[in-house]
């Protein structure tokens, strides 16, 4: 199931695809996979209104015109900035690249600047702790995924957004922690990047269905 909005959206990318596109302000966006964003631009703002996935904005900088993200949680504004928008099922996170960010929560009045190098989770009723971006954040525009002591299920589900079918974790393997970077457009080589380091093993059932497993030491 997809919802309509996705369906009906002026750009969107399928599962492992990115795409880049360019606005009529010379905005430039990259698109990460399975995402889906609205161009709502009139006489008085710049509107993106993102349905589904994760940007990346580098806004135009000759229209004097507001650039506004939008989000079911909120509404950020640009800042002459370039900054990463992420819906996730928690809230909507917002990282800042350069510049700054105003951002706003869907029921609240006042906004709040995030600086160069801070992110956070806006939800509809709040914003959550301001925190440091995580090191390659913006690492998917360039096809790889950088992770530094992340969990292996945190790692998987996130590669998982890059391939078709079901990809998962065993939970006795979900808390080991893994650094490194993985290709996101040859998920199966990412998967295998991890046996050298990792007490694990790939079971592969179908090509739509993969655990990562706890490896199997019997002689």
């Amino acid at each position: 199931y997809l919802p309509i909005g996705y369906w009906l959206a002026d750009q969107r990318t399928a599962t492992g695809e990115q795409r880049t596109v360019r606005l009529t302000d010379g905005t430039l966006i990259n698109l990460n996979t399975h995402s889906a964003l609205d161009v709502r631009f009139d006489e008085k703002e710049r509107r993106i209104v993102l349905q589904e996935g994760e940007i990346l904005i580098e806004t135009g900088h000759n229209d004097t015109r507001p650039f506004i993200v939008e989000t079911r949680d909120g509404h950020m504004r640009a800042l002459g900035t370039r900054f990463l928008v992420k819906r996730e099922d928690q809230g909507t996170r917002l990282s800042v690249l350069q510049s700054a960010v105003a951002a706003r929560p869907q029921t609240l009045p006042d906004e709040q600047i995030l600086k160069q190098g801070q992110q956070v989770m806006m939800r509809a009723d709040g914003l959550g702790p301001l925190l440091a971006i995580n090191p390659g954040a913006d690492a998917w525009t360039r096809g790889m995924l950088v992770v530094d002591n992340a969990r292996l299920e945190d790692l998987v589900h996130e590669l998982g957004r890059y391939r078709r079918g079901h990809l998962g974790v065993a939970p006795e393997v979900a808390d080991l922690r893994i650094t490194g970077s993985f290709p996101l457009h040859d998920t199966d080589k990412a998967l295998s990047a991890l046996l050298p380091s990792l007490p694990v093993q790939i079971e592969q059932h179908t090509p739509y269905w993969v655990t990562v497993a706890k490896a199997d030491t019997k002689p």
